[in-house]
């Protein structure tokens, strides 16, 4: 297969070529060690050098004649030839010398350039531990099917997409690139290809081997064996004209000075032409350093490609938005508390396993609210589902037909149209007591990564999707995209795609079985792998292992440096190797100063091509992930206390009263617990911290003043209800309302800065952003 063919292939190449070299070196060293005492042996030693070098050479020249190509192979044969015909036997020595380490050279980079590929490889498991009727057994991985219990031992990888029966530690950094293992709960999803770092786990598979996440990834790293890029191809052509030129140089410097040797020097230092090794080495090496970062790229001419892109097409649902519904507020009716109607809508939906179920059952879990026991619980498919808790009968899902016109249902549907949500009902007792409006949330890193590809040269960033034109739009906006086409089916993406690349080298990203028509359609096609469908991960030139969109850019960013440093390499050596053959052929440089120069030359774009390998590696300062991460975790648990002002703030709709009064005390008392000491702990920990990482002292000036508005406003409602000690007065209600919303916008943006621009930062392992890119 064509992975094992290149894991291996380079190992059997670079053994071999590094034998040889120290075998020409050896004869090369003894010659000059001989020579003061014995001429004629060192003489003899030098040619059977050149000679030595000659069969494997001509090998080569073979193999890519019978390609229809030639290039600085031919050569090399040209120069050791003349140089055997002439007397030149250290010139040919060295030349042989040249060429052997040129080719050790490329068979080692190579060889590091393929390791993070055939590394994927090597940790598939082969066998796994099924729980069956007569106890543990172990068997092949191919033979589990969905349904069966998996045992996977502390150490192991898991071998089956699947959902946990027990909980388990798991080490997912082979996927999402995380250092820090995750905790997986009973019921949770866990794919395969990550380690168990804990105790055993017991997983229920929910796919066979061959359609779970690393069976994927493994067919990916089997597809991407490098290929000829289309700047290689230039490569090339170019060494197609090269070649004659130096003959035809070499002619003329005979003919003016009447000396073979002259000629001998002009093709000796044209050679090997170090053009067609600096840019496979680079791009191959571009390669090695996606993969690392979370993208395979199937072929080098994708890799290439991806480095001139000027367009990108991108899906929207599961793309650039998260895929699943999640609950962004709770509507109640009045006099409904919400917490305790969310607790009993997801004591139900704790049963279903729709998509909208978990949004419910999430929405709670966040509020850190109980289940209580629920009993007769049904579902009505396109209904919803129905159970009783605690002593009442509760529904979720659809508005029931039968409910009387109510001007608060009637206004939950305008609210709904108006923040472009869909509405999940939860009705007691056939009465609708609360809406929750769910929407599919944006990824945090979605604005970060459209940013850091308009600074990467894209001119044009669209939106292509089958949503409505409403919900492209609001989504567009909010990325700041270029333009937006909404309703469109397959054959729509597809024209459109095509109509792009008239314009430029076009980017489709998407995840979904209708977007891998337009996958195959695009120069460059990139799914993202991890909960992409089998026929987008196919169709696409590179894939993105794991569920985080900013791959995106760091794949483009490696795309045009391996690109860049390909062109500069081959660019340079060529233009070196010009000047050493004018200099030969005026007679300054004769034939084995000449090959030591252009071994020289080789050696120096080689290396510089391997820098490819380097790009993005460097990372500023100590790094500050753990502390992110603890208060991302934060900003999970503080979603009660948040949305206690917002439902404080509609309270004080219905006027004075105790509930109303209860609402606002219980904002006040979340905010002060909860809110404040976060925000105090950002300013004095994060804040600082981040400053000296980003080594920018203003970066956190903006952040730094909501902090402070925000405290502003909490001392306004502390104040408030403490003038007010038997309860909120009516004179009270205008600005005490206007102060909560106003409270509620500034915690919505602040957050939402903190998600997107800092707390995505953690999870930034490449180090590749656009400031340390270059």
């Amino acid at each position: 297969m064509v992975s094992e063919q290149r894991s291996s292939t380079p190992d059997r190449g670079l053994r071999p070529m590094i034998a040889l070299t120290a075998a020409l070196a050896v004869l090369v060293l003894t010659g000059a060690a001989v020579r003061p005492v014995a001429a004629q042996a060192c003489g003899a030693l030098w040619a059977t050098a050149t000679v030595v070098m000659i069969v494997p050479a001509v090998w080569w020249v073979l193999r890519d004649l019978r390609a229809g190509r030639y290039g600085a192979d031919l050569l090399a044969v040209i120069a050791m030839v003349g140089a055997l015909a002439v007397g030149e036997f250290l010139a040919g020595a060295l030349v042989a010398l040249m060429v052997a380490t040129g080719r050790t050279l490329e068979a080692y980079a190579d060889r590091r350039a393929g390791r993070d590929l055939t590394g994927l490889l090597r940790r598939a498991p082969a066998s796994a531990h099924r729980r069956g009727a007569a106890g543990l057994e172990t068997v092949a991985v191919d033979s589990i099917a969905p349904g069966e219990v998996v045992v996977v031992m502390s150490g192991e990888t898991v071998p089956v997409d699947g959902v946990l029966e027990t909980a388990g530690v798991f080490d997912e950094s082979a996927l999402t690139g995380e250092s820090v293992p995750v905790t997986r709960r009973v019921g949770g999803e866990v794919r395969s290809g990550v380690v168990n770092v804990g105790a055993a786990a017991d997983i229920r598979a929910r796919a066979t081997v061959a359609d779970s996440t690393y069976a994927g990834i493994v067919t990916l790293a089997r597809q991407a064996a490098a290929v000829s890029a289309p700047v290689a191809r230039l490569a090339d052509r170019v060494a197609a004209w090269f070649l004659p030129l130096a003959v035809v140089v070499a002619v003329l410097a005979w003919i003016a000075s009447g000396d073979p040797v002259r000629a001998v020097a002009v093709i000796v230092t044209a050679t090997p032409c170090p053009l067609l090794l600096a840019v496979p080495v680079a791009i191959t090496a571009g390669m090695s350093r996606s993969a690392r970062c979370g993208v395979v790229v199937k072929g080098g001419a994708a890799l290439e490609t991806l480095g001139r892109a000027r367009c990108l097409a991108m899906d929207k649902t599961g793309t650039v938005t998260l895929g699943r519904p999640e609950v962004v507020e709770v509507i109640t009716a009045p006099g409904v508390d919400a917490d305790r109607v969310l607790r009993q809508a997801a004591a139900i939906e704790q049963y279903s396993p729709h998509v909208l179920a978990r949004a419910v059952t999430v929405a709670a879990d966040r509020r850190g609210l109980d289940r209580p026991v629920a009993d007769a619980v049904s579902e009505e498919p396109g209904q919803g589902a129905t159970g009783d808790v605690d002593g009442r009968r509760v529904r979720v899902g659809r508005l029931p037909e039968d409910v009387a016109a109510r001007e608060w249902v009637d206004w939950v549907m305008r609210r709904a149209r108006l923040d472009l949500a869909g509405v999940i009902w939860v009705s007691i007792d056939d009465v609708p007591q609360a809406a929750l409006l769910v929407r599919d949330p944006l990824r945090a890193d979605a604005a970060r990564t459209m940013r850091r590809l308009r600074a990467a040269g894209l001119r044009r960033l669209i939106l292509l999707t089958g949503d409505r034109i409403d919900n492209a739009v609001a989504v567009a906006n909010m990325l700041g995209l270029t333009e937006v086409i909404a309703d469109a089916d397959p054959s729509d993406k597809i024209a459109a795609i095509r109509a792009e690349r008239r314009d430029g080298v076009t980017v489709m990203v998407g995840d979904g079985v209708n977007d891998a028509p337009a996958l195959a359609a695009a120069d460059v096609g990139v799914a993202l792998g991890s909960r992409g469908s089998t026929a987008a991960v196919q169709a696409a030139d590179a894939v993105i292992v794991d569920d985080r969109i900013d791959r995106l850019a760091d794949a483009v960013e490696i795309a045009q440096r391996a690109r860049a440093i390909a062109v500069q390499s081959a660019v340079a050596g060529m233009a070196l190797s010009l000047l050493a053959m004018i200099a030969a052929a005026f007679g300054l440089l004769p034939p084995a100063p000449g090959a030591l120069v252009q071994e020289g030359i080789d050696v120096v774009v080689i290396l510089n091509a391997l820098r490819a390998m380097r790009i993005g590696a460097s990372r500023r300062g100590a790094s500050i992930d753990p502390l992110i991460a603890r208060f991302a975790r934060e900003h999970e648990r503080l979603h009660a206390a948040r949305a206690s002002v917002k439902t404080a703030a509609e309270s004080l709709a219905h006027g004075p009263g105790p509930e109303v009064d209860t609402a606002v005390r219980r904002a006040l008392e979340l905010l002060t617990a909860d809110v404040l000491p976060h925000e105090h702990a950002e300013e004095t920990e994060l804040y600082p911290a981040l400053t000296d990482y980003l080594r920018d002292p203003e970066a956190m000036v903006t952040m730094s003043r909501e902090h402070t508005e925000i405290q502003r406003l909490v001392d306004r409602i502390r104040r408030h209800l403490d003038s007010a000690p038997t309860g909120v007065r009516a004179d009270q209600i205008e600005d005490l309302r206007a102060t909560l919303y106003g409270l509620d916008a500034i915690l919505t943006l602040h957050f939402a800065q903190e998600d997107e621009a800092l707390f995505t930062l953690a999870r930034d392992r490449t180090g590749s952003r656009a400031s340390s890119a270059h």
